[in-house]
């Protein structure tokens, strides 16, 4: 971009209005320059790995949020997250980055879309200010704060310097039976232990409680239990200090520590936590071991008997969060009451956001931890949307995964809004509509991974239409419907689903075909599918939730490869299968096989470096001197997956498993990943389409895929096209969620709900061809697919 002259007139502080890049090196960018306009909406697009979050997260916002801690005094850096500078040579004019991406929010189980966004704080003012009966301040409406009592001795300012005695009483709105969470939980004490043993003998069945753990060995420090004696033999009092004792303190091997019955701990450790951000194994053993409940006492609702009481208008704050949004506006905008004026007005700015960007279906009181990666993005937008703040950046990392066409349009509008508030924006994404609205287009490429890393395109959308890159061919692009479509080979029957906001649907979803179901963000499509296809035999699951692992998990130990990898080279050289793991014998002692050094600087930001032992490759020197093909582990580790299928396919090397595991990652698109690449460095499409190729290989007859063309590139759609149609015709049947017309064009039927969200959808509006749905036009998704197909 041409760096704009200043005007005579114009102060010095009005020219910086340019975010410049020089050098960056981050991940696979090869030395990427770019200036970024100020105040303006700027898409960053190109195939999936070529370098945009790299760019855009890794570099841009990953600077700015480090030089806004840098202003924090090094007692608070110490409680803050370490973030090390990136790889560049200059980063110049960055404003603070406020960073909107698809994590999912809340690992606590008390959060709710409500808390989450400042509405049920709102709220609670409202009814501490309007309800009757009146039961005291806003806390008294707060499910996350129990009501306390006490008595003690004050001084009280009478002259004579006397104290008395006073009870104080503060009002919380807990329910005291469950504590605010809303359910109960009964535990299934045969899935805790094996009571035919003792704890020395592994009675307990818990993950992380082992014989030698020190959770174990407290218990026997204690001296209410033998941890020699079966289970089943334990006195009355011995199976009650076991399970249930109270609190007490106990040394353990010199050491302090607090010993508790088993319930307590399981109930502290397991059960005060969102079950959907747990790891897998420790989410399997609570879904086993402890059944949810509503609360008797409250109905689910969290709140005490005093908080539900107070009303506004014959409806209390539970009524209320559990409304529908749209319902809750509409209730809202019903009340006239002069004194709370600006309250109210700012929550109906709240809650009318929420009905603006399609999030109208949901209510204040869900639990975060259950949105969508979209809807929780979305979510994050209202913070914003409402904020003082100007001449900020605002990151987004794909704002329209999980958007119906008919929504898009509404989170264009968002963006612009931002935008035009005076705020620089961001934006990570392939839809072409979102790319239309940019003021400026950044397009790496040309391809992925090694291949990729460069900008090859920056200036107008129009420009972009008229360049050659691989971005400005495809923006066009429309799909046709196809001249014929495949007959199915029976049913899959579906009887009265009322999950969520389904209206007791009855569909019959054909098999041996494609088929796509579709319908506006919150129709009910996940409540359908996911409610009653995903947990039968034989069918095979692949929705968005995140891949779990730490910095050590690269795609080789999380599809399995590694152990087929691990016994070639073993068998090839005649050593243990263990030496050619970093995270067992073979790894580096200087670094533990993590390849880098760790430096924790106290009270500083740490740093990592890499290990000057291994130079990064992560084993001892032994160990890479035994090689398998002609390449040491190492090699092996750094290969990208379309040279490894060659390299196991045939010759010295020929590995068959791991052949078969990496040529199902090639099918998804991901043939240039290394196959050490850390977790940590994948997209959110990679990572989808990862496990996607590890369940290829199942014996699954019916595959459910939740929005598969997340995070791929137009160009790339054709290939998941293709991959689709490969897996029907290899006898599978296909169900896909999905909102990109392509794919609704390639479908051999179609399902759409509608015809709104929330409580205005949840029924079948349409069955049948594409063919036929275009013809009809009788829903939004007809009326989207018309006017895109060619």
């Amino acid at each position: 971009m041409t760096e704009r002259k200043p005007s005579p007139s114009q102060p010095p502080a009005d020219r910086h209005d340019l975010i410049r890049v020089r050098g960056a090196r981050e991940n696979n960018l090869k030395d990427v320059s770019v200036e970024l306009p100020k105040r303006r909406l700027t898409v960053f697009t190109g195939v999936s790995g070529s370098g945009k979050s790299s760019l855009v997260f890794g570099t841009i916002a990953a600077e700015s949020q480090r030089l806004i801690n840098e202003t924090y005094s090094a007692f608070v850096q110490g409680f803050m997250p370490s973030l090390g500078r990136p790889e560049v040579d200059v980063l110049e004019g960055l404003t603070p980055a406020i960073i909107v991406d698809q994590e999912r929010m809340g690992a606590n189980s008390r959060s709710t879309v409500g808390t989450a966004t400042d509405a049920n704080a709102m709220l609670r003012v409202l009814f501490s200010r309007l309800g009757k009966p009146y039961i005291g301040s806003s806390n008294a409406f707060s499910f996350n704060i129990p009501s306390v009592r006490g008595v003690g001795e004050v001084s009280v300012e009478k002259g004579d310097g006397k104290t008395e005695k006073r009870e104080f009483t503060a009002a919380g709105g807990m329910c005291p039976r469950c504590e605010g969470m809303g359910s109960v939980t009964d535990i299934d004490l045969a899935q805790l232990y094996d009571d035919t043993k003792s704890l020395a003998e592994g009675a307990l069945t818990i993950p992380g409680y082992t014989p030698d753990g020190w959770q174990v060995r407290i218990f026997a420090a204690s001296g209410f239990v033998d941890p020699n004696k079966p289970i089943r033999k334990y006195t009355k009092k011995e199976l009650h200090d076991f399970l249930h004792h109270e609190p007490i303190k106990v040394k353990f091997e010199s050491i302090n520590l607090t010993y508790e019955g088993l319930i307590p701990r399981i109930q502290k450790s397991f059960l005060t936590k969102d079950k959907e951000a747990m790891q897998p194994h420790i989410r399997a053993f609570v879904e086993r071991a402890v059944t949810f409940t509503p609360c008797p006492e409250c109905g689910g609702t969290r709140l005490n008997a005093a908080a539900r009481s107070s009303k506004i208008k014959k409806i209390n704050i539970a009524d209320a969060c559990s409304m529908q949004i749209s319902d809750l506006a509409e209730w809202i905008r019903g009340l006239n009451e002069p004194s709370v004026a600006p309250l109210l007005a700012t929550l109906r700015q709240t809650l009318d956001s929420f009905v603006e960007i399609g999030l109208g279906y949901l209510s204040l009181d869900r639990p975060s931890g259950t949105l969508s990666g979209g809807e929780a993005q979305r979510t994050q937008m209202i913070r914003h949307l409402g904020s003082a703040l100007t001449d900020v950046t605002y990151v987004f990392d794909e704002p329209t995964v999980g958007l119906h066409p008919h929504d898009i349009q509404r989170m264009n509008n968002l963006l612009l809004r931002l935008r035009d508030k005076g705020n620089t924006v961001l934006v990570v994404e392939h839809k072409p509509e979102v790319i239309e609205i940019a003021d400026h287009v950044v397009d790496l490429g040309p391809g992925a991974g090694t291949a990729g890393g460069e900008v090859v395109f920056e200036g107008t959308v129009a420009a972009l239409r008229a360049s050659k890159t691989l971005t400005g061919r495809h923006l066009d692009d429309r799909a046709a419907l196809k001249p014929s479509v495949r007959k199915s080979s029976g049913a899959l029957k579906i009887r009265g689903a009322s999950s969520h906001n389904l209206k007791k649907v009855d569909v019959d979803i054909p098999l041996g075909v494609l088929v796509v179901v579709t319908g506006v963000a919150g129709s009910g499509k996940s409540s359908l599918i996911h409610g009653s296809v995903s947990g039968r035999d034989g069918v095979v699951s692949v929705d968005q939730a995140p891949i779990r692992g730490s910095r050590r998990s690269n795609p080789a130990t999380y599809t399995d490869m590694l152990e087929p990898i691990r016994k070639a080279f073993a068998k090839a050289n005649g050593v243990k299968p263990a030496l050619f793991s970093a995270n067992s014998e073979g790894a580096c002692p200087t670094c533990n096989g993590a390849g880098v050094i760790y430096t924790d600087l106290a009270m500083m930001a740490g740093i990592s470096t890499p290990c000057e032992d291994c130079e990064g490759r992560r084993f001892q020197a032994a160990v890479l001197k035994y090689k398998l093909g002609g390449l040491n582990i190492a090699e092996v580790l750094d290969l990208p997956v379309k040279d490894a299928v060659a390299f196991f396919g045939s010759g010295a090397a020929k590995t068959p498993a791991a052949h078969e595991i990496l040529t199902h990652m090639a099918d998804v698109g991901l043939g240039y990943l290394r196959l050490g690449q850390p977790l940590t460095t994948l997209s959110g499409g990679e990572r989808q389409r990862l496990k996607l190729a590890t369940h290829m290989g199942t014996d699954g007859g019916i595959y459910v895929l939740d929005e598969p063309t997340t995070g791929l590139h137009l160009a790339d759609v054709e290939q998941m096209l293709g991959l689709l149609d490969r897996l029907v015709d290899s006898g599978k049947s296909v169900i896909v969620i999905e909102h990109h017309q392509a794919v609704m064009a390639h479908a051999d039927w179609i399902i759409d709900l509608g015809p709104g969200a929330g409580h205005e959808g949840g029924k079948i509006v349409f069955e049948g061809t594409p063919a036929d749905l275009v013809a009809a036009r009788s829903t939004l998704t007809a009326e989207h697919l018309a006017t895109y197909i060619r």
